[in-house]
């Protein structure tokens, strides 16, 4: 069975359990994505695409369907003197490596000698929701079809098309 794959278009607010909104689209541009592509996150993802344009709901995610549940293998020591920057505090955000996929890592504590770093996403371990709104719905073109793996590497491919 194969599967269209759609352009969506949607508005949303994005709270935490305790309702604070962490992002929101309200007053920018709407969000688009590609089903199928992995291109956000996928308990949303199911969600919308049972949506018609027009629809508003409110979408509740749990941890594992978002950003994972947090991974306390993720969460480790590093010397301070391995730690490249100086003057690091608790709070800070990191790239681990030179390209722009590599891991944001957070410091979370800092001892004499060691610091705590947290490899976790930040919302690793918390149920969202969303409030969103189906601005638009389409067919992907074949054009957008052949253009989904550009600039990824061998074996990335999202196995939808020939190259």
């Amino acid at each position: 069975m194969s599967m269209t794959t759609e352009v969506i278009t949607f508005h949303y607010t994005l709270t935490d359990p305790t309702g604070k909104t962490l992002d929101s689209s309200i007053g920018n541009e709407p969000l688009t994505f590609m089903s199928g592509n992995c291109q956000i996150i996928p308990g949303l993802e199911t969600e919308l695409t049972k949506l018609k344009v027009g629809d508003k709901k409110h979408i509740s995610v749990a941890a594992k369907d978002a950003y994972g549940e947090l991974d306390p293998n993720r969460i480790f020591d590093v010397p301070v003197e391995k730690f490249p920057e100086k003057n690091i505090k608790v709070g800070d955000k990191f790239r681990m490596g030179s390209n722009h996929q590599a891991t944001v890592v957070t410091v979370v504590n800092i001892t004499g000698t060691q610091v705590r770093i947290d490899a976790n996403h930040p919302l690793a371990g918390v149920d969202l929701t969303f409030a969103v709104e189906l601005i638009s719905k389409r067919d992907a073109t074949k054009e957008e079809l052949e253009g989904c793996c550009e600039g990824k590497h061998e074996g990335e491919c999202c196995g939808r098309h020939e190259h």
